[in-house]
């Protein structure tokens, strides 16, 4: 996994003073790195998932990629609005203020084995309203999958008791 970090960009102060943005651009823009991440990914659930949540909006590229290589469906949270047919919500809290993310109330059939997969785990906020939105339509999720955790935002232990997996870690900013 020291490839992937090493196609991975620090950005300093973005989105604001003192951040340090994990930019995937360059990891994405690699032929050689994107394989390598979907490939990890498809690996860990070649037999054990039905449908790939892919988290707006790089769990998108991603969740496409897997959800193809594993022959499976994929399934989309959104930002509110964004879809077009009947949908449930999560909403979850910010740093300041809060968001939502919305999932097709028929995305998949109940019952259905999940993957939530997106680029980053920070605090898991987001990833919490997405688990939240696959539960809301009945399915079981599997795991939680990210190329990128923060892991001294702790975003894992808001994730418990759902399994979380990360490709690369960073221990510190």
């Amino acid at each position: 996994m020291e490839e992937l970090r090493a196609l991975i960009r620090d950005i300093p102060d973005f989105p604001k003073p003192g951040i340090v943005f994990k930019d995937i651009t360059p990891l994405l823009a690699s032929a050689e790195g994107l394989r390598g991440v979907v490939r990890a990914f498809s690996e860990r659930h070649r037999a054990g998932v039905d449908f790939v949540l892919g988290i707006e909006s790089r769990g998108f590229t991603l969740g496409a990629a897997v959800a193809y290589e594993l022959g499976v469906g994929l399934a989309l949270a959104r930002k509110p609005g964004k879809l077009p047919a009947a949908t449930y919500r999560a909403t979850y809290e910010l740093e300041y203020g809060s968001d939502a993310l919305e999932l097709h109330q028929d995305a998949f059939p109940r019952g259905s084995r999940v993957l939530v997969l997106d680029d980053l785990l920070a605090t898991g906020g987001t990833a919490r309203a997405a688990i939240e939105l696959v539960e809301k339509v009945g399915g079981r999720v599997v795991e939680a999958d990210f190329i990128i955790e923060l892991s001294f935002l702790n975003g894992r232990k808001r994730l418990a008791p759902y399994p979380v997996h990360a490709l690369v870690s960073y221990e510190k900013q």
